[in-house]
């Protein structure tokens, strides 16, 4: 255990470091996630042929293309384009982009793929009488929006979205290649130095179950709590008034 010792006797501090690293590229590239979300998933449900097409050719894409590949294509690619536009205004030096805005965007890029699909199911699945029962209450958009639509979904959503994060978690090891220092890159980095790797390499994994196993227990323990819907700090109470049972609607309450 000396090379997991802090200080200048073993890597404690600088694999804890790296941890931290890892954690925040992942929660950004969930936020940029969400916003990409955010973006494409009305356009998957909108019934105007080209924007579907729009948010069908990213979320096809993006699925069916190599993680390590994007991570590459924005990191290499990203840096030419940025030079290519520099020069038109004269500047003619070499510019790389900061490693962990490429790691964190390419990741979130990823992530808002996979988190429109889920969105898009989540929504598709409302059952169509909760819409009818809106109208007939007169519900105009930001109501039917905040007190039907979000509700149910982040319901629906929420446990595919712990999927969507524990995938995105992992996928923070790929941008150990643009050498941003986070779990894998150290582990790496001290693998060589002291000629272990299996030692190091074997903690990085323990670290990555260590992550997704508390992030697993935070999930359940959501969902043990009845009484509110809760994520990324947004409280939602009473959503039981409008999700009701699969074959009841509020039409039938109203009228009833």
């Amino acid at each position: 255990m000396e090379l997991l010792a802090f200080g200048d006797t073993g890597w404690g501090d600088e694999l804890f470091y790296a941890t931290l690293m890892t954690i925040a590229v992942a929660i950004t590239a969930m936020l940029i996630g969400f916003l990409f979300a955010l973006i494409f998933t009305p356009l998957k449900l909108s019934k105007n042929k080209f924007l579907n097409l729009i948010a069908n050719s990213y979320t096809t894409v993006i699925r069916g293309v190599p993680e390590l590949l994007v991570i590459y294509l924005l990191f290499f690619g990203g840096t030419g384009a940025v030079m290519y536009v520099a020069s038109i205004f004269g500047y003619n030096e070499y510019i790389e982009i900061n490693a962990f805005i490429t790691g964190a965007f390419s990741i979130g890029i990823i992530s808002g793929a996979y988190s429109t699909e889920v969105f898009r199911g989540a929504i598709q699945s409302i059952d169509k009488g909760q819409f009818e029962a809106a109208n007939v209450l007169g519900l105009n958009n930001f109501g039917k929006f905040f007190k039907i639509i979000l509700p149910q979904t982040l319901r629906l959503a929420i446990p595919n979205l712990s999927n969507v994060w524990q995938i995105t978690l992992k996928d923070t090891s790929l941008i150990s290649v643009t050498g941003l220092v986070e779990i894998m890159r150290q582990s790496y980095i001290a693998a060589g130095s002291t000629r272990d790797p299996l030692f190091f390499y074997s903690f990085a994994a323990v670290l990555y179950l260590l992550l997704t196993f508390l992030t697993r227990l935070a999930y359940c323990n959501e969902l043990n709590d009845s009484s509110t819907l809760s994520t990324n700090g947004l409280i939602f109470t009473n959503i039981s008034v409008f999700a009701l049972p699969p074959n009841e609607s509020l039409i039938n309450i109203v009228n009833g």
